[in-house]
This record gives C-alpha cells, structure tokens and sequence, in this order.
C-alpha cells in the first residue's frame, strides 16, 4: 500500500504560483509514475501533468504547457507542481495519484490517491 498527502493548496491571485507537494509513504516510491489531475466543481477530472519513475520522461496537459512543471525526488518521497501565471481557470481540488513505472494521461490506470488540495486562483 502507498499512502499520498498533498500539501500546497490556497488561495492566490490571477498570475500568481503555487507550489503543490505530494508525499508518499513506503519504500518503493521509486518505482512508480507519478501524476497530477484537478477536478473543478461540476467537472470531470482532468490530467494535469504526470513523470515517470526516473524522472526522465514528463507530461502535459495543453492547458498547463509552460506554466506548470512537474518534479521529483525519490530520496524525499516526493512530487512536485510548480504552477507559475495561474488563472481562474485553474481553479480545482488537485490530486496526487501513483501508477507503475510509467506516465499516464489516464486516471483510471492510476493505483493509488491523495485525498486532494484546494487551489483557488481570484481573478
């Protein structure tokens, strides 16, 4: 089992940054793809971004290219989104979901979750 626990969230102007981080617990978070999704109320939930165990290969939702970067750490248990120029558009509860190996742009292939954080862009 892996236990994920976003942190991050808040309240931020139109063209401000956030900064969201997901812990995971256990031993083998090197071995999973990592990726971040968003889910605006009255929405579907949507791929945001999502790297691979090494770190070697990332990807973007369209919506986000150029303004979020996603990172990580293996030696902390740790992935990161850099969201920089956010807008109103952006505003959602994002999660933290981890799969073998691999990127994915697809939640249902997705192991396990974080419970979420608020991120609300003013405008």
């Amino acid at each position: 089992q892996v236990q994920l626990v976003e942190s991050g969230g808040g309240l931020v102007q139109a063209g401000g940054s956030l900064r969201l981080s997901c812990v995971a617990s256990g031993r083998t978070f090197r071995t999973y793809g990592m990726g971040w999704f968003r889910q605006a109320p009255g929405k579907d939930r949507e791929f945001v971004a999502a790297i691979n165990w090494s770190g070697s290969n990332k990807e973007y939702a369209d919506s986000v290219k150029g303004r979020f970067a996603i990172s990580r750490d293996n030696a902390k248990n740790t992935v990161y989104l850099q969201m920089n120029s956010l807008k109103p558009g952006d505003t959602a509860v994002y999660f933290c979901a981890a799969r073998p190996w691999q990127v994915s742009f697809i939640d249902s292939e997705y192991v396990y979750w974080g419970q979420g954080t608020q991120v609300t862009v003013s405008s």
